[in-house]
């Protein structure tokens, strides 16, 4: 089992830039693939990037490919979400999930975050 916290949320203007943070708990995060999705008011959860055990292989959601780079640190246990360039519709709160299979689905994540607010001014 894993415990997810995350952090780095905020107000920020269009075409500013953001960083988020998710610290897990547990001896076995490197076993883990890690993902963020993001849930605007009205809509679905959705995906927004997942990356690798071992961080070999990274994938995004077209509506923010080149604009955001997700990373992580198995030695801290921590996974970023560096969001440069934002716009508007990135307005979500931003929630990073564990599972041990590269998931899209967010009905299927096994583990989940409390999120984190991101809000962009236009």
């Amino acid at each position: 089992q894993v415990q997810l916290v995350e952090s780095g949320g905020g107000l920020v203007q269009a075409g500013g830039s953001l960083r988020l943070s998710c610290a897990a708990s547990g001896r076995t995060f490197s076993s883990y693939y890690m993902h963020w999705f993001r849930q605007a008011p009205g809509k679905e959860r959705e995906f927004v990037a997942v990356i690798s055990r071992i961080a070999s292989i990274t994938s995004y959601a077209d509506s923010v490919k080149g604009r955001f780079t997700i990373s992580r640190d198995n030695a801290k246990n921590v996974v970023y979400l560096q969001m440069n360039s934002l716009k508007p519709e990135d307005t979500a709160v931003y929630y990073c999930a564990a599972d041990l299979r590269m998931i899209v689905d967010a009905s299927k994540v096994d583990y989940w975050g409390q999120g984190t607010q991101v809000t962009v001014s236009s």
